[in-house]
């Protein structure tokens, strides 16, 4: 495989490096009318660790993701981005983000390597900065040859490459990424899982990775982060959450499963299988 490029990340504007969680989501509640979103949601990332946030639909993924992002302001609590809060200087704490949405919304009109371009003159990188960084991302994802034709002739999964790069650019210290592998070839996929574990083991980046496939987050994720109706029901490492419900050596579904209360599904499977 393509080697892909995983430079240390810049330093915060101080120029000293910050040695906190590079995520802290504490008492965060946020409500859409009498819709409760997230309830005292609490949690962090570390320098280097991937964090899974899992939780059925409607738990409250996106809206933490979205508070994060400082996209949605909560009613109450605080959300600090290596240790300064997101909503006092929204722009200098974004710089330090790349965010990869669940469904990427790019300009069609541009051509992969004009939106490239764009993105790279949004965080300021130069012409050498994008000549050195650009070609590897798109020789390694397999993008190269496509990127002077429009966006609005990709496949999804082409789509989602040019995303991961544009989140990935100007080296982030935080990753936000909302079902990242969308759309992507197994290899592609692979790809990017060990991008991930090298970006955190060797860099020091912190991740913040949504998914429906447990089998992903059991394979990349230190910890995980279980929302169920907007409340952070665990907040561990897998090996703990499974001696928490005396299921060692189980898979990550199966503790998911039990956690939510939605273990025992051979009533449901069986109600579904009855002939008419």
């Amino acid at each position: 495989m393509t080697a892909i490029p995983s430079p240390l990340a810049p330093p915060i504007p101080s120029g000293a490096r910050y040695n906190g969680p590079v995520l802290e989501v504490e008492k965060v509640s946020k409500s859409y009318g009498e819709v409760r979103a997230l309830v005292d949601a609490t949690f962090h990332v570390t320098n280097g660790q991937i964090v899974g946030l899992l939780g059925p639909n409607g738990a409250g993924k996106s809206t933490t993701m979205k508070a994060v992002l400082g996209l949605v302001r909560p009613d109450s609590g605080e959300i600090r981005v290596l240790g300064r809060d997101i909503q006092v200087d929204p722009p200098a704490t974004k710089r330090v983000i790349g965010y990869v949405p669940e469904a990427p919304s790019l300009y069609e009109f541009l051509t992969g390597a004009e939106y490239l371009d764009f993105v790279a003159d949004m965080y300021g990188l130069d012409a050498t900065v994008r000549r050195e960084r650009i070609p590897p991302f798109l020789t390694g994802l397999e993008l190269a040859g496509h990127e002077n034709s429009l966006i609005s002739g990709y496949s999804q999964g082409m789509r989602q490459k040019v995303a991961l790069i544009a989140a990935l650019l100007h080296h982030p210290r935080l990753l936000v990424l909302d079902e990242p592998l969308n759309g992507l070839d197994p290899r592609s996929a692979r790809i990017v899982k060990d991008l991930l574990k090298n970006l955190a083991g060797r860099d020091g980046v912190g991740v913040l990775f949504s998914t429906h496939v447990l089998e992903i987050a059991q394979a990349i994720c230190d910890h995980v982060v279980i929302l169920d109706r907007g409340r952070v029901l665990a907040y561990d490492t897998i090996d703990a959450l499974r001696a928490r419900v005396g299921m060692a050596g189980s898979g990550l579904e199966d503790v998911y499963l039990t956690l939510t209360g939605t273990g025992d599904l051979g009533d449901v499977v069986a109600a579904l299988s009855r002939p008419e």
